[in-house]
């Protein structure tokens, strides 16, 4: 399922259903294909970076996966309103230049468009080190 099918105002099942969706598109890990989920104009904060607009989108997430090999997400539904998201994630990847397995930890806050396109996206997150036999997912 497309993520900007499923349009605002969103009740129980069709936040769970875009949470879902959200999370497919990422573990493709093609910039391409995410980046139709947002408005030409999205506002994004990931961690320390500020940005907009799906061509900045695409920069971050090429750089993104350049770095976190083998990346899994899961997306969990933390809370919604009308048009807005709260999730919580967690993903595992591999860094590129040490081998390294990593966690990350995180929450993130969406707001939707009527198309159910999302106009900014608010990312937190925290990263920490794992022994490849500790993966949750694979």
């Amino acid at each position: 399922m497309n993520p900007s099918s499923i349009k605002p105002p969103f009740t129980a099942e069709t936040a769970q259903a875009k949470v879902k969706a959200a999370e497919n598109a990422w573990n493709t890990r093609n910039p391409e294909t995410v980046a139709l989920a947002y408005t030409e104009d999205s506002e994004w904060r990931n961690r320390s970076e500020f940005f907009k607009g799906r061509d900045a989108i695409r920069a971050f997430l090429d750089r993104k996966w350049a770095r976190e090999l083998d990346y899994h997400l899961m997306k969990e539904l933390w809370s919604y309103t009308d048009n807005r998201i709260s999730v919580r994630f967690e993903y595992e990847w591999r860094d590129a230049q040490t081998g390294q397995w990593m966690r990350t930890h995180g929450n993130e806050h969406w707001e939707f468009n009527e198309d159910g396109l999302m106009r900014r996206r608010d990312m937190s997150a925290n990263d920490y080190p794992i022994d490849e036999s500790e993966r949750r997912y694979v």
